[in-house]
């Protein structure tokens, strides 16, 4: 549902819907100077849009840090260099010697025991066409489905593992990765901490199985989810552009980075704000 700027209170930017399901465009912002007032209605606008980009911001890696941390602590993810001197980034390159692999509907770091709130993502190097990333509303795939299905879903848990993806991109023995990151179990609905909704959170990159469940049986039923996230009336499609940022609330939506542009190179830097253990609160 669209909001217009006067009902949703906002006066730093002028938010633009990018579709009826989820995002929105927030013209006018100033990233690079942040105010409190901005933060604090950037953060209304994502917890009503679930993603919101920025057009036309020419920050420094030190200001896009900056930025993200005036929403919270920050986390450093594994793929990380450990070289790097800024941590908080996570660099991610393609070109004629890597082709994309962000292709498939994902929550980001599902695998850890908190995953995060949210990451603010920047474009740094654009092929001419193609690399758009989309973006889908868990709320609505939740509320879409059938009350039976519904009911059930609501008292299962759900294993995470991040060997399922970084095992073969961090050249890690699957042991080792889980001495550090052990498979987690989140609810496969969770309740949105801030707002209080309840989204579908399994997801085809880090959810492994469902506790308790046949593996057959389990596999055919996350199947079905996964596909909820492919529903066009679900999405929204960011065209990215020099100076272009998105950031994207990950306890209510999935994305997903098309890699139609190989050989070309895309380069992006994510910097990503910790969040808090998921759970299902069958009062909401």
């Amino acid at each position: 549902m669209a909001y217009s700027d006067a009902e949703a209170g906002f006066t730093q930017f002028e938010a633009r819907p990018m579709s009826p399901a989820i995002g929105a465009e927030l013209i006018g912002a100033n990233l690079a100077q942040p105010t409190d007032e901005l933060v604090k209605e950037v953060r209304a606008a994502l917890l009503r849009y679930q993603v919101v980009f920025f057009r036309d911001q020419e920050l420094t890696r030190a200001q896009h840090i900056a930025f993200a941390r005036k929403f919270g602590e920050l986390e450093i993810h594994p793929a990380t260099p450990k070289e790097q001197p800024d941590p908080e980034v996570l660099r991610i390159v393609h070109g004629p010697n890597s082709r994309g692999t962000e292709n498939a509907w994902h929550s980001d770091v599902t695998w850890r025991e908190a995953p995060s709130l949210g990451s603010i993502l920047r474009a740094i190097e654009l092929p001419d066409v193609g690399g758009d990333t989309l973006f889908s509303n868990m709320v609505m795939a939740y509320d879409e489905l059938d009350a039976d299905l519904k009911e059930r879903l609501c008292g299962m848990v759900a294993v995470h593992d991040i060997a399922r993806v970084f095992a073969k991109r961090l050249g890690k023995d699957v042991s080792e990765l889980h001495a550090k990151y052990p498979p987690m179990e989140h609810p496969v609905i969770r309740t949105h901490p801030e707002t209080g909704q309840r989204a579908l959170y399994v997801n085809t990159a880090f959810t492994d199985h469902i506790k308790g469940m046949d593996r057959e049986e389990s596999d055919e039923l996350l199947k079905y989810l996964y596909s909820r996230a492919a529903i066009p009336e679900h999405q929204c499609r960011f065209r990215w552009a020099p100076g272009s940022l998105a950031f994207w609330d990950n306890r209510a939506c999935q994305h997903y980075a098309a890699s139609d542009y190989f050989p070309n190179v895309r380069i992006m830097e994510r910097v990503t704000i910790a969040g808090d253990r998921p759970y299902f609160d069958p009062g909401r």
